[in-house]
């Protein structure tokens, strides 16, 4: 479990930083070509968009990990510790139920008997979907050079962009077990950090004074 934890921090620290560096340089290059040149890429700001999501996306599990997702838990805090605690690990154990349901939501309809009533699963099924259909994005197309090459379509399909949803959620499912294991093991209070107002009120006290 070390291992793996310590293999996913290193993926999620390198791609969020990669996305942001990324986003940056698309940016600012878009910034110069336009009003230095008058020219610019067409696709730069559906690009630009698909790294934004990929950047919340990776940033839902990541937030769980150095404990920024805020939350209220003033009404769970009147508690004893052990009870407190009991709240916290149900919250990690719901937002992994809610990670998994949206990652496939087959299992949990065929647990309730709702197989046969529509249901369409969840994110792997949609870009299972969209694998299957000769389906692209809108203004994002791949170089030339790429499509001599490999003898691929002009237009980026659009499953690739929409695969971060499974494996957000994937992360998302693996950060709320992780965070379960370190609360009940007394490393973790919870999944929240409910006071981050409370300490800026806190370190900021004085701070009028003068």
């Amino acid at each position: 479990m070390s291992r793996l934890g310590k293999f996913v921090d290193t993926l999620e620290e390198n791609i969020i930083a990669g996305i942001l560096a990324l986003m940056t340089i698309v940016t600012f290059t878009q910034v110069v070509a336009r009003y230095g040149f008058n020219s610019g890429w067409g696709g730069a700001l559906e690009f630009t968009r698909v790294l934004f999501a990929w950047l919340i996306l990776f940033g839902m599990s990541y937030g769980i990990k150095i404990g920024a997702h805020l939350g209220v838990d003033a009404f769970i805090r009147l508690f004893p510790k052990p009870v407190f605690r009991v709240f916290a690990v149900f919250g990690a154990l719901a937002t992994f139920l809610y990670a998994a349901i949206l990652f496939d939501a087959a299992w949990f309809g065929a647990l309730l008997g709702l197989e046969n009533r529509g249901s369409t699963g969840g994110a792997w099924t949609y870009v299972a979907k969209f694998y299957k259909l000769p389906i692209g994005m809108e203004d994002l197309k791949y170089p030339a050079w790429v499509q001599e090459m490999f003898g691929v379509k002009e237009r980026v399909p659009r499953w690739i962009p929409y695969s971060i949803l499974p494996i957000g959620l994937a992360l998302l499912a693996f950060r709320s077990l992780q965070g379960c294991w370190l609360i009940l093991t007394g490393k973790k209070e919870s999944l929240i950090a409910a006071h981050e107002a409370e300490e800026l009120v806190e370190e900021n006290r004085d701070a009028l004074k003068d």
